[in-house]
């Protein structure tokens, strides 16, 4: 399993980078609504949705995507409401704990969780969409040692058993350290972020932090109710697209309106 999770990694991150960097805008954001739309297929087996229904809510999400990434001065604002999303109702679900809900709140909840994530990939600049998926890949693999090495206290017991507070607190030491390491080296970045800007700086980068964990309990909640393992079984060793991108779901869009707080884009 982990040899498969290896080598599935060693082919979608270099062609991730690739499509990233080389593709044109046009074309990457094509791309990412096709993300988009398979993750929205996933999702709508998870919140129950017959087989036609799932498929004419895939097509809707990648095109709802691919046309609103068309209109770059309507993504501050979709991603805006994804942002009150996930800082208040998503940690307000998790709290009650998620609970089955009809079909259609839960294909709603699906575009808010989505759509946007799609709009600031597809949107922001290069570095800036490497800057914050590096800063949740670095978050999910400090918390994972974390919690192996120290893990006592359960995070969230009844929907996601293995994370724990030493974890939490594991990825956002990570975090900070990325976020300190990128602006150093960033000349952009090292350019604005000085003096008292650190503070704003490192609580946005805690806040995104913070986001991804609570984007990856949203998404192990809604698992856990549909009694599924995975999300999918799309990506060798890794499950489906939901299972690799629920972190970024919620760091996206936040982490587009902090660049664009910023005056980054």
């Amino acid at each position: 399993m982990f040899l498969t999770r290896v080598l599935t990694a060693a082919v979608l991150l270099p062609a991730f980078i690739g499509a990233l960097f080389w593709l044109e805008r046009g074309w990457f954001a094509a791309v990412v609504a096709i993300v988009v739309g398979l993750a929205g297929a996933e999702w709508a087996k998870l919140v129950r949705t017959d087989r036609a229904a799932g498929a004419a809510y895939a097509v809707a999400c990648a095109a709802a995507c691919y046309v609103l990434a068309k209109y770059a001065e309507l993504v501050p604002w979709v991603c805006a409401l994804a942002g009150a999303f996930w800082i208040v109702a998503a940690p307000y679900l998790l709290a009650r704990g998620i609970r089955p809900a009809p079909a259609g709140a839960g294909m709603a909840v699906g575009i808010v969780v989505l759509v946007p994530a799609g709009l600031a990939l597809a949107v922001l600049p290069p570095g800036q969409v490497l800057m914050i998926l590096g800063l949740v890949w670095v978050s999910d693999t400090a918390a994972y040692l974390a919690g192996r090495a120290i893990g006592r206290r359960k995070l969230a017991p009844g929907i996601s058993p293995g994370k724990t507070w030493e974890g939490v607190a594991g990825g956002a030491a990570g975090c900070v350290i990325y976020a300190i390491i990128w602006a150093f080296f960033d000349p952009e970045l090292r350019s604005r972020v000085q003096g008292l800007i650190w503070l704003p700086f490192l609580a946005g980068t805690l806040l995104l932090c913070a986001l991804g964990v609570v984007g990856d309990l949203l998404e192990s909640g809604l698992k856990r109710q549909a009694g599924a393992k995975d999300s999918g079984r799309l990506l060798p060793g890794h499950g489906g697209v939901l299972d690799r991108i629920d972190s970024a779901t919620a760091a996206l869009p936040v982490g587009l309106l902090l660049m664009q707080a910023m005056g980054t884009t």
